[in-house]
């Protein structure tokens, strides 16, 4: 199985997210991809990938992709922070990132950034 990229987007960077993903199809093609609900649906239809989907992050999706980090089933991920609104489920997305670092996982919390980790993981 290949390795998993998570990604998620806060509604005000789901644009970005998917525009990423677009711009990037060749890479992140081969990786199974996992995605928070609404986000998954998003790249899944502007790139005709496989995109398996968890809840939403205010259901509960962050805390679904850092289970997967914790059990040391995910290669990177990539979450688009829109740092200018509060989110309601802020412990969840603090509990997320937390688990990359205790896991030393690798997260992009904004497109320049997620570039970067993007190249490091593909040959």
């Amino acid at each position: 199985m290949p390795p998993t990229l998570a990604l998620i987007a806060h509604d005000g960077k789901k644009d970005a997210l998917v525009q990423f993903a677009q711009e990037h199809l060749a890479e992140i093609s081969h990786f199974h991809l996992i995605a928070t609900g609404a986000t998954g649906k998003r790249v899944a239809d502007a790139t005709g990938l496989d995109v398996e989907r968890m809840h939403s992050g205010p259901l509960g999706g962050d805390a679904q992709i850092g289970a997967r980090v914790a059990e040391g089933l995910i290669a990177a991920v990539i979450f688009l922070v829109d740092p200018l609104y509060a989110h309601p489920h802020e412990p969840d997305i603090q509990g997320l990132l937390r688990l990359c670092n205790v896991h030393n996982i690798p997260v992009a919390t904004n497109v320049a950034t997620a570039d970067l980790v993007l190249r490091g993981l593909t040959p």
